[in-house]
């Protein structure tokens, strides 16, 4: 094999392979939540098997894992502390004043990940401006490191005031730690956020370092495993970005990794969406756990500078813990094939956004799980065959999802059918609800998006979720079901750096922004280097967000090629005052522009694989036919079930029809008309005016 990506998800771990001529080859594989590596050694090895080709040819491994986000929900992390300037012990705890509901008098907020007898203060201050107004002494440090011992502290986190305008209290701090407690691991905040927000920037220092030991044992584990079946120093891993890195740099900044394995989903559909000649893109990957919905827009998706983790209320911005990393945007909620159905105090039937996860699973795995799942009534209902679930490796028992579903209805007095319909309408709803808020809140109209599915269960649930929000194309690309592993053999190598540096328009230090600029290239190519990438195309990218003054958001700007000087002011000016049109409706036109943060994006595309997915076989494409329900006929209807792998481009199909891979199943609905294509996808036209 020439490369191999790997995705680990709640309940299954995805494998995609690519040879040295385009073939690719694909494996599903239970994931080992109490391990994940175990998952990705033993399916790596499967894969190798199936494919007939040694793991050691692979040039290189590609890893996206929940790993990280797991650990700041569950809490589950290293014995963490807080180094931070003192009177600024409580920057955690007071966080924001804005109120994610006003309205809740019993409002929660996140509790902070390091308790307070484990914030210490040490006294030094550096102004605004970088310079020094109490210096550090080194008695002092050394009295903090010995403390933090004393605390049997794992890991550190040092944040303080205004490191990012000069870092050498922090570099200082950083020294003493690791020559009085080398056993203690240090995370900089210079090093992971260098830019203003005291209260954001320790907060994302803090993740780093209560994932770090924890996501350093794991890639410990994962390439000596690999080193013991042949393939050492070939695991690289996917960035909340997009882009990917080496082992070793992912492990120095583990909070990079938080939305991993969701962004090798959004390039993977953006890939699939440019061969197709497609820009205006609406990504919708529903697994086994979660679902993930994103923005490509003009070809590329949305990235932005800052998101939330953990967040206590679903869809409230403030409820969760605010990371300042570069990051592909996207909303997640728990609805997945996995979701479970249950009945809240008032008696009303819910899902989600618990789940069974891959141990003990659905019901119908037959696994030890007894409460009824979102893949339970899909299988009820007449979406799934029983005898073809992962290609027929894995049975299905559709007595066992009768009985849990026919158990929880009862409760309500609803049969195991109605039930099944229930969870189908309540899950199918989340996600309309949650795609229509994630596309409208920036200023788009989602019916002039075609909708790209994949994920297991992504291609059984997109045409009624596109039917709800109005879309009328889906896009269901060959083995949907492990998309987000195909999406990290096309990342590129990235890496996106930043430096607050304030000033107004008309009064910028053109030279400081340049100097700014230079160093950050050659952090750039250093990283790059250290990842593995060949220097030979890098792309570099430079943006700056700008604000209005006075005004606490930011609007980012791309800034123009050439060097920096005063000559592209009138330029700069122009294209924030249309960004802000843009996003708010109006501008200011006499109020002065500030520019804040100056980025880099330094990037070195790979070579696109020119994948070949399983070749057409020839026969009799129509398998056979079921029953199965579908919302708008309010009932079951005997419906043609067709075997992907016997489609031959150009086919097309009149819904209501099913059409099963290995991977997933694909629900061709009654107003639909589907239609493969030279590529092997599979795409759905919706006439949401007409009548089935």
């Amino acid at each position: 094999m020439h490369s191999v990506g790997v995705d680990v998800g709640g309940t299954f771990t995805d494998f995609v392979g690519v040879d040295e001529h385009g073939r690719v080859s694909v494996l599903k594989h239970l994931t080992t939540p109490e391990d994940p590596s175990i998952a990705v050694l033993e399916g790596a090895k499967r894969l190798g098997e199936e494919a007939g080709a040694a793991l050691e040819e692979a040039d290189r491994i590609i890893h996206g894992t929940t790993l990280v986000a797991n650990s700041l929900i569950e809490r589950r992390g290293a014995r963490t502390a807080l180094v931070t300037t003192a009177g600024f012990r409580d920057t955690l705890e007071l966080g924001r004043e804005s109120r994610y509901d006003l309205y809740d008098l019993k409002l929660e907020r996140p509790d902070p990940l390091v308790p307070r007898p484990l914030r210490l203060e040490v006294a030094e201050r550096i102004r605004a401006d970088g310079t020094v107004l109490d210096a550090l002494e080194p008695h002092g440090a050394e009295r903090l490191a010995r403390r933090l011992r004393e605390l049997c502290i794992e890991s550190v986190a040092v944040a303080l005031v205004n490191s990012y305008a000069n870092p050498a209290h922090e570099r200082l701090l950083a020294e003493v730690i690791a020559r009085v407690a080398p056993e203690i691991d240090v995370t900089l905040s210079s090093l992971v956020a260098p830019e203003w927000r005291e209260y954001e920037r320790t907060s994302t220092a803090v993740a780093n370092a209560f994932v770090r030991p924890l996501v350093r044992r794991y890639l410990a584990r994962l390439e000596d495993g690999l080193a013991e079946l042949g393939a050492p120093d070939r695991l690289s891993v996917v960035m909340s970005q997009g882009g990917m890195t080496s082992a070793s740099v992912a492990a120095e900044l583990p909070v990079q990794l938080v939305e991993s394995g969701p962004g090798g989903g959004v390039v993977a559909a953006a890939f699939i969406g440019g061969r197709l000649g497609l820009r205006e893109l609406i990504s919708f990957d529903m697994g086994g756990t979660t679902t993930k919905i994103s923005l490509v827009e003009d070809g590329q998706p949305h990235r932005v500078s800052e998101l939330e983790v953990a967040r206590l209320a679903r869809f409230k911005r403030g409820s969760g813990l605010p990371l300042k990393i570069p990051a592909i945007e996207l909303i997640e909620i728990g609805a997945g094939g996995g979701s479970l159905g249950w009945i809240d105090p008032l008696g009303l039937l819910k899902v989600g956004p618990q789940s069974a996860g891959a141990d003990p699973g659905p019901a119908c795995y037959g696994r030890g799980g007894a409460e009824p799942t979102v893949t339970d009534a899909d299988l009820a209902l007449g979406l799934l065959d029983p005898g073809y679930f992962l290609g027929g490796t894995m049975a299905l028992d559709r007595d066992r999802a009768h009985e849990a579903l026919a158990r929880l209805g009862d409760t309500i007095g609803l049969d195991a059918e109605s039930c099944a319909r229930g969870i189908l309408d309540i899950v199918n709803g989340q996600m309309a609800l949650a795609l229509q808020t994630h596309v409208v809140e920036r200023g788009q109209d989602p019916r002039r998006f075609a909708l790209v599915a994949f994920g297991g269960a992504g291609p059984v649930h997109a045409y009624e979720l596109a039917r709800r929000v109005g879309i009328s194309e889906i896009i269901c690309p060959p083995a949907a079901g492990v998309a987000s592993a195909l999406g990290f053999l096309v990342s590129p190598f990235s890496v996106d750096l930043v430096r607050t540096f304030p000033s107004q328009l008309g009064a910028i230090d053109w030279a400081g922004v340049a100097e700014r600029f230079q160093q950050m290239e050659q952090q750039g190519r250093d990283l790059l280097t250290r990842a593995g990438a060949h220097l030979g195309r890098v792309e570099l990218e430079r943006s700056v967000d700008m604000r209005y003054a006075g005004q606490g958001y930011l609007v980012p700007v791309a800034l123009p090629d050439g060097p920096m000087s005063p000559a592209i002011e009138a330029e700069l000016r122009r294209v924030f005052d249309e960004a802000y049109q843009g996003r708010y409706g109006s501008y200011l036109e006499t109020v002065p522009a500030e520019a804040i943060n100056w980025r880099l994006t330094a990037r070195v595309p790979r070579g696109v694989p020119n994948a070949t997915f399983a070749q057409t076989t020839a026969g009799e494409s129509l398998k056979g036919a079921r029953h199965a329900y579908f919302a708008e006929l309010d009932g079951f209807v005997e419906c043609p079930v067709y075997d992907r792998y016997r489609l031959a481009a150009k086919t097309r199909l009149t819904g209501p029809a099913l059409v099963e891979e290995r991977e997933s199943t694909i629900v061709v609905g009654p107003c639909a008309v589907a239609e493969a294509d030279e590529l092997g996808n599979l795409r759905l036209a919706i006439d949401s005016g007409g009548q089935p």
